[in-house]
């Protein structure tokens, strides 16, 4: 059987769920559904697939002692820190090029850290399906989510023809990168699109070549920071070489150039498992209110507080622990308390909370952040 590594990005500078999110507990190490972090539960519904001993994550400096501590199953040498972001393709890439030099044929899958998944049966089948077609050949899989809106915050894939399977697999036309509303109603009118759910498979082989293709300028630097590992020099090699890497994401540096030859080999599998990335707290609200607590609220709040009272009140998200909350009067609010800092927002504005983050910086008020 081919070695199947799944690899966990967990950076990020914690902006979106600001006042809980900061700098030293970015999103994916919350509990923001459940007791478990985000983190915990992207190992949790990868165990069915893989073991923890063959996962790797990548995050930063800032991240890594909590991450670790988090996940005692993962040995630590697997969870790296970028010496500074550099998106998603140098990570993506070192992990390749790492995998190369031991098992080129082993199927790296690549996960985000701080997404939710409800149906986890189906997605371990879809992921199965997945490993199964990267083993072959050249094969990129993408798993693509159903939409449900015209999104404007997601990628977007289109879809061709059908390549059968159990789990129905598709070509993959091409790929758009967050269009505009007007694009996105087009897109899911036609039925022929999918959100691009950031979670790719392919081969070490596979993905080592698209970057050599592709970025040539990076492929030497990930090449020798993969060398280095396991000895003394790892530290010194990897803080020298790789801020040298260009800052861009896989789908630009890998899909969307290969999406353009007449056989890519991309191939798109169903997400239709539950995926929501919880990209901001009023997608939180939408994903609490589909929990059996609050999904037959008539009023749309979800209120996590010591105690509450709502009158005449709508569709609002509170988080409040160890306090009583009285709603009166209001819709469409969000707002969030810490032991330092408290949000007030409406869910249409929530999108903005990441300027919060940057105003404090700019004024000299960095500690919050």
């Amino acid at each position: 059987m081919t070695k199947f590594a799944p690899v966990i990005l967990a950076g990020g500078s914690g902006t979106r769920f600001w006042p809980r999110s900061r700098r030293a507990r970015a999103k994916q190490v919350l509990a923001l559904d459940g007791d478990r972090t985000m983190i915990q539960q992207t190992v949790e519904r990868l165990l069915p697939v893989s073991s923890a001993g063959d996962m790797w994550v990548v995050t930063n400096e800032v991240l890594s002692g909590v991450i670790c501590e988090q996940l005692p199953e993962v040995p630590c040498e697997q969870i790296l820190s970028e010496p500074t972001a550099r998106n998603t393709a140098p990570a993506c890439g070192l992990a390749a090029f790492l995998m190369e030099r031991t098992d080129p044929e082993t199927v790296i899958g690549v996960f985000p850290s701080d997404s939710v998944v409800k149906d986890k049966a189906r997605f371990a089948r879809v992921l199965r399906a997945g490993v199964a077609r990267a083993r072959v050949g050249e094969t990129i899989v993408v798993l693509g989510v159903p939409p449900t809106r015209p999104e404007t915050g997601y990628g977007y894939i289109e879809l061709g023809d059908s390549l059968g399977g159990e789990v129905k697999a598709r070509r993959v036309r091409r790929f758009t990168e967050k269009p505009n509303k007007e694009r996105a109603e087009e897109f899911l009118a036609t039925g022929n699109y999918a959100w691009n759910s950031g979670i790719f498979l392919w081969s070490a082989q596979t993905l080592v070549n698209a970057i050599r293709e592709y970025r040539p300028a990076m492929a030497p630097l990930l090449e020798k920071i993969a060398a280095a590992y396991g000895t003394p020099d790892f530290a010194r090699v990897f803080a020298e070489l790789y801020p040298q890497c260009e800052s861009i994401s896989v789908d630009y540096a890998v899909l969307e150039p290969r999406s353009r030859r007449e056989d890519s080999g991309i191939v798109c599998l169903p997400g239709d498992f539950g995926w929501n990335d919880l990209g901001s707290w009023a997608a939180l609200h939408e994903h609490h209110m589909e929990r059996p607590e609050y999904c037959e609220d008539p009023c749309g709040n979800v209120v996590e507080a010591a105690n509450d009272v709502v009158i005449d009140a709508t569709g609002n998200y509170v988080y409040a622990p160890g306090v009583a909350v009285a709603l009166v009067g209001v819709a469409g609010l969000v707002v969030v308390q810490t032991e330092d800092a408290l949000l007030i927002t409406t869910r249409a504005g929530c999108q903005d909370v990441g300027k919060v983050v940057k105003k404090l910086q700019e004024t000299g008020r960095g500690q919050l952040t």
